[in-house]
């Protein structure tokens, strides 16, 4: 141990020397999301391949209590050990984001590699007390990718602060006896900071004794309607689509086919919600579609208007929903999971099954239409990188995203809807896109900020899902989650 801490008196002595890079800067966001997919995903959900892409062939890990150990015997420390058997999986790991310190390394002024520095927490289910220990990490640049090659884990003692309020949302067994309290069976959560989806986790179980993977796959409900609007936005960005033209032209609803007031619906009329339809038609008395006021003239949420509008696109480019989503979205973005339709690839092991308020389990729906509104099937990160690709304007013009991000009708508690997306104004020329979706075991909502940039998800499969929305998003968008609650009670 002599030798290790001589090591590391004297990596410390000679980083300090350097100034730490801003954190947000290019460089400690891109070793921050590096840390988040060895550790959120590989450590804390046994993910082996996270690993073997991100460590150096050539890694050397000093640990304070376990020695030194290369890749090799590493990973098979790590397959044996804590990721042998997941259901009776002890230890997971949360980096103290406020201890991390990132150093540039260069040679003749090129950057080669980077220091991190930092403290980490582990949660410990056999042991009443969690761990701390001190770290620094050496990433290195191989063949232009980013490769961890050095890491020292020491200074391990009992965290003396585990029981703080604060540490409930780093700390599984916290977390997960607080779900248990709401009666929620499975939480994800995706962080976006600096305009890229930086965190992924899921708590709870998938079933019974089985924890939930991180890519878990969720019905998000009305989730599905963003995703609708991106598509309809992009071919508008692509000038094979029209935000003001007529919809009538290509496709008109029996039901409202004798009413002139279908001539006056367009995609920007159902992208905001001006339709006059009602949410959905079967909560007529006769089940038949009809306009409850003139288009254009008030808000009104409407599943039926969404669906109108997959009916015209289909009908114009002669594709599917699912089609036109896999070109314009879910391909680029490599959405693998993320889909309107069930179909045999749905990986049923991964899915969660929604459930009431008294944890009984509803059965699950099986779409064998795409449905524009409602049921969308995806994962805590496909969807998140969707909302990065949004915040960001991937695929849209710059008027369409100005569009997308206006007001265009006012909705409630002084709140308005956009294009897709509902809109609150967080003051100081800063706003929030948001949109929710709740459905028979499915409680889900997302906000993202354009103008700071940063992001939250939260998914969960049960009634009560919505009980955690409050803490969750206050503590991952602070100041700002805070007035997002305050315009929803006030």
């Amino acid at each position: 141990m002599k030798k290790l801490f001589t090591i590391l008196s004297i990596l410390l002595t000679t980083f300090s020397a350097f100034a730490q890079v801003d954190k947000n800067s290019d460089l400690y966001k891109t070793v921050l999301a590096k840390d988040s997919l060895l550790f959120d995903i590989g450590f804390n959900h046994c993910d082996i391949k996270q690993f073997e892409n991100l460590l150096s062939d050539n890694l050397k890990f000093y640990h304070d209590k376990d020695g030194i150990s290369d890749k090799t015997k590493f990973l098979t420390d790590l397959k044996n050990g804590i990721c042998n058997n997941q259901t009776n999986r002890q230890v997971q790991r949360f980096l103290v984001k406020e201890s991390t310190e990132i150093f540039p390394l260069y040679k003749n002024g090129v950057l080669y590699g980077a220091v991190q520095n930092g403290e980490h927490k582990f949660s410990e289910k056999r042991e009443s007390q969690g761990g701390i220990a001190k770290f620094t990490n050496v990433w290195q640049l191989e063949n232009s990718e980013w490769k961890l090659t050095t890491s020292f884990s020491f200074d391990h003692q009992a965290d003396e602060n585990k029981k703080s309020e604060k540490l409930i949302f780093d700390n599984e067994t916290e977390i997960e006896k607080w779900l248990k309290e709401n009666k929620v069976p499975t939480l994800g959560i995706g962080v976006i900071e600096n305009g890229k989806l930086q965190q992924v986790k899921v708590f709870g179980e998938i079933s019974k004794g089985i924890s939930a993977p991180y890519n878990t796959i969720f019905n998000v409900a009305s989730l599905t309607k963003p995703v609708t609007a991106m598509v309809a936005l992009k071919l508008v960005s692509l000038g094979r689509w029209n935000l003001d033209e007529p919809i009538y032209k290509y496709w008109t609803d029996p039901d409202i086919a004798n009413d002139p007031r279908n001539k006056k619906l367009t995609t920007r009329i159902v992208l905001s919600h001006q339709t006059g339809f009602p949410n959905w038609r079967y909560m007529n008395e006769n089940k038949k579609l009809n306009f409850q006021f003139e288009p254009g003239t008030k808000y009104q949420y409407s599943g039926e208007g969404m669906e109108y509008l997959r009916k015209v696109l289909e009908k114009k480019f002669k594709k599917s929903l699912q089609q036109l989503a896999d070109e314009l979205i879910f391909q680029p973005l490599k959405m693998t999971d993320t889909k309107y339709i069930w179909d045999k690839n749905v990986d049923t092991t991964r899915l969660a099954i929604g459930y009431d308020k008294d944890e009984k389990a509803y059965e699950t729906l099986k779409n064998k239409i795409p449905n524009a509104a409602d049921d969308l099937l995806t994962t805590v990160e496909e969807y998140g990188n969707f909302l990065v690709s949004v915040m960001n304007g991937v695929g849209l013009s710059e008027n369409v995203f100005e569009e997308m991000t206006k007001n265009q009708i006012g909705s409630t508690k002084g709140k308005h809807f956009g294009l897709g997306f509902e809109i609150y104004d967080l003051g100081n020329g800063e706003i929030a896109l948001s949109h929710g979706g709740s459905d028979n075991g499915v409680q889900t909502i997302v906000f993202i900020l354009p103008k700071t940039k940063q992001g939250l998800l939260i998914f969960t499969n049960s009634d009560t899902g919505g009980s955690v929305f409050e803490n969750l998003l206050k503590h991952y968008l602070g100041e700002n989650g805070q007035k997002i609650f305050d315009i929803e009670t006030k």
